[in-house]
C-alpha cells in the first residue's frame, strides 16, 4: 500500500515509489518536484523564499529559501541512492496573490521564487520538464515519482497534470 507524505510550508520530503508527496497552499511559494526515473527516489521542497542569503540572522530552515532548500532535497535525495545526472524537476506555484499589480519585489515574491528556483536547478544541472506557475491563485499539488505525475489542484479550476 502506497503512502502520500505531507511536506508543510518551508519543509521538504524525499520518498520512494510507490509512496507520493503532496502540499498545501502554493500561492507565491514555490513546490519543486525532483525525480529519478531510474530508482524511482522523488522529492518535493516547498520553498517560501528566493534567497537565504538576503536574510540577516539565525534562520536555520534550509527549507524556506530556493537556494539551499533545492540543494538539499537533492543532497537527500542521493543519500537515498538517486543520481543527480538523472534527476528531473517540475514546478508549481509562484503565483502573485495580491490583486494590485505593483513592480515592487516585495509583492513580486512569487516571480522571484519562480526565477530562482530555476537558476538553482540549472546550477546543479536539473533540467525542469514542466511548470505550472504565476497567475493569481494558489494550488495544491501530489507529486508520484513512479510515474512523474505532478497533480495540481486548485478552487475553480480543472485538476492538471503536468
Amino acid at each position: 500500500m502506497s503512502e502520500i507524505i505531507k511536506v508543510g510550508m518551508a519543509d521538504l520530503k524525499v520518498c520512494k515509489s510507490p509512496d507520493g508527496v503532496t502540499t498545501l497552499g502554493l500561492g507565491s511559494c514555490v513546490g519543486i518536484a525532483l525525480r529519478d526515473p531510474l530508482t524511482g527516489i522523488g522529492g518535493l521542497a516547498h520553498i517560501m523564499l528566493p534567497d537565504s542569503t538576503v536574510i540577516r540572522g539565525s534562520e536555520s530552515n534550509v527549507a524556506k529559501f530556493a537556494d539551499t532548500g533545492i540543494a538539499e532535497l537533492v543532497r537527500q535525495m542521493e543519500a537515498k541512492g538517486a543520481q543527480r545526472s538523472r534527476m528531473t524537476a517540475k514546478l508549481a506555484g509562484g503565483a502573485m496573490m495580491f490583486a494590485f499589480q505593483n513592480k515592487s519585489e516585495l509583492v513580486r515574491v512569487g516571480d522571484r521564487n519562480v526565477e530562482a528556483s530555476r537558476r538553482k536547478l540549472a546550477e546543479l544541472g536539473i533540467r525542469v520538464l514542466a511548470e505550472d506557475v504565476g497567475a493569481n491563485y494558489g494550488r495544491t499539488v501530489i507529486f508520484y515519482p513512479e510515474t512523474g505525475d505532478y497533480v495540481i489542484r486548485a478552487v475553480g479550476k480543472p485538476e492538471k497534470v503536468i
